[in-house]
């Protein structure tokens, strides 16, 4: 093939058509389009999200979307009307992870949708605490919990990263457990079970034995309305409130813990930035020792440790 002919060939990774064929627009242009589009309906990062949704029409990674850009690539009139729509359907503030169908966290690729929260970048903290205290345990297989595990994101990091463990992913929510079961399925993680129940007294079995309970529980005080319309318009309100002051799941966390822990075992909370001096004060109380506070990768008070 002469350096003519590849010129005109389609970019078989990505469907991006050859130059010569029908287009509507160059990408550099269409991206542009959209991106502005965004900006003007108040979405935080426009042209990420617009490189973003490209990449879902392509099939391809923002850097490849990048990539297309410098070499002039052009759309095809069915892939710029695609990315039409699903600029459409962001700028109504649906969030990202909504339209594409999938969130990233740590190695993971999760499937999301209605009816379970999106996994955050923040909570990779919670998630790394929880890898780091398995891999310290001594036990040939260390138990971790999860509970209220949402999308599986935690459990899943503690069962794909730390594969001689034992990993247990409590969620009741159905329309979350939808999610959850895709996940688990996708990851085909042979140590992780998932149960279908309420974390308030899940795994009694366990009890004396897990060196590890986690939980990114619901911790919005129930009259703080969240700002983004992404969270307030789409997270789903049972992973979102928590009370009047927002730890009334916290409270139930610390005293199932106790029971599901074996000494020396390490539970680790997320929680708001604001509430840490208040969650330490509830596991000191239930008789915790060493609770830490620590920060995320923002300097924000994001999880709390304590040790059984």
């Amino acid at each position: 093939m002469d350096a003519a002919t590849a010129d005109r060939s389609a970019d078989d990774s990505t469907g991006v058509p050859a130059r010569d064929s029908v287009a509507e627009a160059p990408l550099r242009l269409s991206l542009r389009d959209a991106a502005e589009t965004l900006a003007a309906a108040g979405v935080p990062d426009p042209v990420v999200d617009a490189e973003l949704l490209a990449g879902h029409v392509l099939n391809a990674s923002r850097g490849r979307v990048q990539a297309l850009v410098v070499t002039d690539a052009a759309l095809s009139a069915e892939q710029a009307a695609r990315l039409r729509e699903l600029v459409a359907r962001r700028s109504t503030r649906e969030p990202l992870q909504h339209i594409t169908g999938r969130a990233p966290f740590r190695s993971l690729d999760l499937q999301v949708g209605p009816g379970v929260f999106v996994p955050r970048p923040e909570t990779e903290l919670l998630a790394q605490l929880a890898v780091d205290a398995l891999l310290a345990s001594a036990e040939p297989e260390p138990i971790g919990v999860d509970l209220g595990t949402g999308t599986g994101a935690i459990a899943l990091s503690m069962a794909t990263e730390v594969p001689h463990a034992r990993v247990y992913a409590v969620e009741r929510s159905p329309e979350a457990l939808v999610w959850t079961r895709r996940n688990v399925a996708e990851a085909a993680a042979d140590n992780l079970e998932l149960v279908e129940g309420d974390l308030k007294d899940a795994l009694p079995e366990l009890d004396g034995r897990a060196a590890v309970v986690v939980s990114n529980p619901p911790y919005v005080p129930d009259d703080a309305i969240p700002r983004d319309p992404e969270v307030r318009l789409f997270d789903p309100s049972v992973a979102l409130y928590g009370g009047a002051d927002g730890l009334d799941v916290v409270r139930v966390l610390s005293l199932r813990a106790l029971q599901l822990l074996r000494p020396g075992g390490l539970l680790a909370i997320e929680h708001g930035e604001y509430q840490g001096a208040e969650v330490r004060d509830i596991l000191t109380a239930d008789g915790w020792h060493a609770t830490a506070t620590h920060r995320d990768l923002t300097l924000r008070d994001r999880v709390t440790t304590a040790v059984r």
